[in-house]
């Protein structure tokens, strides 16, 4: 960090030689750095730098390590260490608090309150409602992001896997509008996880031309009904054994969600009808009307 003052000094008529002696070190290591300011390992460094900003930004409730694991996915072959150590000097931290506090440091809205508690919808795909939820196998946790149209309370779409990352979120917004097709503008409602503020999930947004939408910090009455949804999967599937593999997990989620949630369970809200049928009689009442 000496070199720069010396070339500083330099062109302000000191010589070279006289600095360096001062300072400690040869002119040769001067002149060397003079032809090759920026090192090899600063030049590799900055590169890798921005590519775990990116990363970060995607999945803000990333540490080093998992920061770590995704560049080695990427195929760029670094040592834990010099990511732990670039993070530091970066200040890449994870939005999870430090060790001896509770909860996680809550992140911006990128969107406005679009919902406002306001838990109804008169057509099908105008408000969907997402979260995340996990729970433990012998294997390690298993996520689960579902989307629920607000008007059927029918599931549209659903990612599963054992990382809560950005790409779970995109994975299971995807398939709802895979399946759904929407028409018109669709408000997608969701807490302010990394995961819904990311870039990708935001890019998705405005690509499928899907309106964001998000709560306050900590109120969990905000998503309500998507909460419920989630405490009746804990009931019905996730609390009823121990389970040995996540792909044991997931199959039975899948089953669920498809088979008896969608088109087997009667919900009182929607007169005794399941959420498929409910969709069904109100596309049959379009049909008469027309």
């Amino acid at each position: 960090m000496s070199f720069p003052l010396v070339r500083e000094l330099a062109d302000d008529g000191i010589p070279v030689r006289l600095t360096c002696g001062v300072l400690g070190f040869s002119t040769q290591a001067f002149y060397k750095w003079q032809s090759n300011p920026i090192c090899d390992r600063d030049y590799d460094d900055a590169h890798l730098v921005n590519a775990m900003v990116e990363i970060h930004e995607d999945d803000p409730e990333f540490g080093y390590r998992f920061i770590w694991d995704e560049l080695e996915r990427s195929g760029q072959k670094v040592g834990e260490r010099r990511v732990h150590r670039l993070c530091r000097e970066h200040r890449i931290w994870s939005t999870t608090t430090k060790k001896g506090r509770k909860g996680k440091i809550p992140g911006p809205p990128v969107h406005d309150d679009l919902v406002q508690r306001n838990f109804s919808a008169a057509r099908p795909d105008a408000v969907w409602l997402t979260d995340i939820t996990e729970h433990r196998t012998a294997e390690g946790k298993l996520y689960c992001c579902s989307f629920k149209d607000l008007f059927s309370n029918r599931i549209v779409g659903y990612a599963i896997g054992p990382r809560m990352t950005a790409e779970l979120a995109t994975s299971g917004l995807r398939q709802a509008v895979a399946r759904r097709q929407p028409k018109a503008t669709v408000v997608v409602h969701s807490d302010r996880g990394g995961q819904f503020r990311s870039r990708a999930f935001r890019a998705l947004l405005k690509a499928a031309k899907l309106s964001g939408s998000m709560g306050r910090v900590a109120s969990a009455g905000d998503n309500a009904p998507m909460e419920s949804f989630h405490s009746l999967l804990q009931k019905n599937v996730l609390n009823r054994k121990s389970w040995a593999t996540r792909d044991e997990l997931h199959y039975a989620m899948v089953t669920w969600i498809e088979h008896t949630y969608n088109r087997r369970r009667r919900q009182r809200a929607l007169g005794r009808l399941t959420p498929v049928e409910f969709e069904l009689a109100f596309a049959e009442r379009g049909t008469v009307a027309a």
